[in-house]
């Protein structure tokens, strides 16, 4: 006999069977001896009374053999089958690539940038010494924008397919089993690397194909069908599919189709800074202690207001994080967040940015590249500001909101360092008048949030894409296009690893019945 049921246990205790079983036997009012094993399905953090427990949603197996599920990372040999091209190996194109595995089709994927190992040097020199290559940074390369920035697996978009096939599939990859139960579910950049590279070992192992340095510079189209591509080095790639899974920074991606009168649309997004507070302020606010007990993780906080009719909101929150500049170009400033594995970094961080929308921006709303510009414009100001060399401008929280330009800064995360400036000489004035007025307000919401120990870092403007590839709803396919199938964040139809994932799975099965 199987039995689900929840049970609440003290931090410290969530992962001992024995005390599981016990707090479990006693709510079902049988002996703990007859409980053979426990399966954890469910498990969130809840702080909200004095006493921090966790809550679990747990399988019992009474009288009754458990056994743990096998998670295999065998696929069928696709080598002479045909082909899908798939442009970018990101979330979205390798979940794409497996897919076309799984149904039958021989994937290549086609990655501007480097493996995850060569990579690691290009970080290492923005880090270090301000130098960006813009085919090889946080944003490019084998793993996509996620493999450097934290490996964060929450995600609302349960409706677009099934995401615990997803995460089941990094645990066969290597994840831990704990991201298959935790209510945030979260990889780590030190350890999604290597889970990144197992996923395309699975790719080459069953016939696929990855090609690094393979920058896509034009789509080869006849008759309004998509014939393959062309890579910067003039070599000429053929299939009846192509899944366009490139990211919403690469830029040239965009200019590339307007250029080749392929529609798109310019499209919203957010805009503003990245906020850094010292771990423990956020740990008293949300644990309503004093120092944070051994057995609890470092705390997030989720914080939105509407603010003069806009939404401002906290967006990609860090906990024990560091902030990363994730330029693509040597001469802007574009800041992120990422966490360890152990998030224990002595920082929280989180974007927190307002909605722009289409009226909020000077210039015709027919032209695609409308939102992008603006975007960035931004980012160039925010590294003039800075000095150069990836410095970044920023401020204290209370002297941004009382303009006022703050006499020093905070010790901070950010590696190529900080400059004080008002931030309002960088920000659109209707952004910084919504974040001036936020802040307060998020600081009677979390006690401790609103202090001048927290430093804004500008620029956070990489949210989502200010482009739309527009797509058909039934058959994934570009309108103009046959055989193209835009796909993921680039695209406009994801935000994050897990959507992004499960919108190359959906764009590799419709792929699979035109080829």
């Amino acid at each position: 006999m199987i039995k689900e049921i929840e049970i609440v246990c003290p931090p410290g205790q969530q992962d001992d069977e024995a005390v599981l079983k016990k707090i479990t036997a006693t709510a079902l009012n049988i002996s703990p001896q007859n409980i053979s094993a426990i399966k954890i399905l469910k498990r969130s953090i809840d702080a909200r009374g004095r006493n921090v427990v966790y809550r679990m949603q747990v399988q019992a197996f009474v009288n009754e053999v458990y056994c743990p599920e096998v998670f295999t990372t065998k696929y069928p040999d696709v080598k002479a089958a045909k082909k899908a091209i798939i442009v970018g190996a990101g979330p979205a194109g390798l979940f794409a690539a497996l897919r076309c595995v799984e149904l039958g089709l021989k994937p290549i994927i086609l990655e501007r940038g480097k493996d995850v190992k060569q990579r690691r040097r290009d970080l290492a020199n923005i880090n270090k010494q301000g130098l960006v290559n813009p085919e090889s940074n946080y944003c490019f390369g084998e793993g996509g924008a996620g493999t450097y920035s934290d490996g964060k697996l929450y995600t609302r978009s349960t409706k677009r397919g099934d995401v615990n096939a997803v995460l089941k599939t990094f645990v066969a990859h290597g994840a831990t089993e704990d991201i298959l139960v935790d209510a945030r579910p979260h990889i780590g950049t030190n350890k999604l690397p290597q889970i990144i590279t197992s996923i395309k070992e699975s790719i080459l192992n069953a016939g696929g194909e990855v090609l690094f340095d393979a920058k896509v510079v034009a789509l080869l189209v006849e008759f309004g069908k998509i014939k393959g591509v062309e890579l910067a080095g003039g070599e000429k790639i053929m299939a009846d599919a192509v899944i366009l899974a490139t990211g919403h920074s690469a830029r040239d991606i965009f200019e590339m189709l307007h250029h080749q009168n392929i529609l798109i649309e310019a499209k919203p997004f957010a805009l503003g800074v990245r906020i850094e507070h010292p771990q423990e302020i956020i740990d008293r606010a949300q644990y309503h202690c004093d120092i944070r007990g051994p057995y609890l993780p470092p705390s997030y906080y989720s914080l939105v207001e509407q603010v003069d009719n806009r939404g401002v909101f906290s967006f990609c929150m860090c906990p024990g994080g560091i902030i990363a500049p994730c330029a693509t170009e040597a001469d802007e400033i574009v800041v992120n967040g990422w966490s360890p594995s152990k998030r224990n970094n002595p920082f929280a961080n989180s974007g927190t940015v307002v909605q722009i929308n289409m009226e909020d921006v000077a210039g015709d709303d027919l032209d695609p590249m409308k939102m992008l510009r603006f975007q960035q414009e931004i980012e160039k100001l925010a590294f003039t500001a800075g000095g150069g060399s990836l410095v970044a401008p920023a401020q204290r929280m209370v002297d941004f909101v009382e303009n006022r330009i703050s006499a020093d800064l905070p010790v901070n995360s950010y590696l190529p360092g900080t400059k004080s400036i008002a931030l309002k000489e960088i920000l659109p004035g209707w952004i910084n008048e919504r974040l001036r007025k936020a802040l307060p307000v998020f600081g009677r919401k979390m006690k401790g949030y609103y202090t001048n120990e927290a430093i804004l870092v500008g620029v956070e403007s990489r949210t989502s894409s200010p482009v739309k590839v527009p797509r058909d709803k039934e058959t994934l396919q570009h309108p103009q296009v046959t055989g193209l199938f835009p796909c993921g964040e680039g695209a406009g139809y994801a935000g994050g690893i897990i959507s992004a994932a499960i919108d190359g799975i959906n764009c590799a099965s419709a792929a699979s019945k035109i080829v």
